[in-house]
């Protein structure tokens, strides 16, 4: 997944000091492909050679955005031939093992697939080495996880917020229902939720999605549990099944958190958020001042807080037949939350309300 990122103005993506103290490389890579470009759709990828990563990166001493356990996400200038709406590119560099090259492989299979505003774009990969790359676009406002928790900060707003919720919904929507090979994300939470610089969603890593038969009901192998603390459907521990509904689940617990600010697991107590959550569920309306994140000081619509929260309890429904397609979800957001996503709409596009 791609980390966090301090030492640029995310407004403008742009950044704030020296790019050589970033790290950024003097090397160039050559307008020619030392490989032929793939075509996928309506959208060209381009296969980069391991010269080609290693003069992107300077080596791989380039600013090191974001690591997970099993990659280095380093930042890196974008050449012109990739045609990005950003001057930078982020490239996520695969641990080297045979397990992880496959993480990687599924990964590069469904962002080859995909072409969605919400989910990250796909501008390179290489597959030279064990140690698979892909080459991402760079999104300037980090992710969701640090936008809602970080105590230094400011606070996400609650236009932002809703905006943000229908995006992603969009997004598993497109998944769950507009390809031709269906895919299950499997692992929504926010830390895996980009924003670019108009703060508008991207939802990235793809290494433990599902796709095409596996995507609709599926018996998952003994002690292979995929998802995130906090994020991961109960119905799916218990009895192994892997669906969409895996991912609605997540989708809910993903609101309550984009909804109350608070975690979606808490370490220190061993504490999941729906758990605390629960009691709260059985009038919401009359709990809504209670639930909503208190460093929003009030500032946020009711109406559309009652209508989030609702739709997020039916998304963790322990009966997992019970809960809402994405696309039932989409409908409900879009025609609940329409004023908050017209009022960020409007500001993206530099207009005045």
């Amino acid at each position: 997944m791609l980390g966090r990122y301090r030492t640029y103005c995310c407004a403008c993506a742009t950044f704030t000091s020296d790019e050589q103290e970033l790290g950024l490389p003097d090397a160039r890579v050559s307008d020619e492909p030392l490989y032929n470009d793939i075509k996928t759709g309506n959208k060209t990828i381009r296969q980069f050679g391991w010269k080609e990563i290693e003069a992107l990166t300077g080596g791989f001493t380039s600013a090191v955005v974001g690591e997970g356990g099993f990659s280095t996400v380093y930042l890196a200038r974008v050449p012109g031939f990739l045609r990005s709406t950003c001057n930078f590119a982020a490239v996520k560099v695969h641990r080297g093992s045979e397990r992880l090259n496959r993480v990687f492989k599924q990964e590069l299979d469904v962002l080859k697939r995909v072409q969605h505003p919400h989910i990250v774009r796909l501008l390179g990969f290489c597959e030279e080495r064990e140690e698979g790359v892909l080459v991402l676009e760079f999104a300037p406002n980090g992710n969701l996880h640090d936008k809602l928790h970080s105590k230094t900060g400011s606070i996400l707003p609650w236009q932002n917020r809703a905006s943000i919720a229908t995006q992603i919904a969009r997004a598993l929507e497109h998944l769950h229902e507009k390809l031709d090979l269906h895919i299950i994300h499997g692992d929504i939470k926010a830390s895996n939720i980009l924003l670019d610089s108009k703060m508008d969603a991207k939802l990235c890593d793809f290494g433990s999605a599902k796709m095409g038969f596996s995507a609709m009901v599926q018996p998952r192998s003994a002690h292979q549990i995929t998802g995130s603390p906090g994020y991961i459907d109960p119905h799916y521990i218990r009895s192994g099944t892997i669906s969409k509904k895996n991912d609605v689940y997540s989708f809910g617990v993903l609101l309550f958190e984009i909804l109350t600010g608070i975690e979606a697991f808490c370490v220190k107590k061993e504490q999941l958020l729906t758990a605390v959550l629960r009691p709260k569920l059985k009038n919401v309306s009359a709990e809504i001042e209670c639930l909503v994140d208190q460093k929003l000081e009030r500032d946020f619509d009711r109406e559309e807080a009652v209508a989030l929260a609702s739709v997020a309890a039916s998304c963790i429904n322990e009966n997992a037949s019970m809960r809402p397609s994405m696309a039932e979800v989409v409908r409900i957001l879009e025609e609940k939350l329409a004023c908050s996503i017209s009022a960020v709409s409007f500001k993206s596009d530099g207009k005045k309300l």
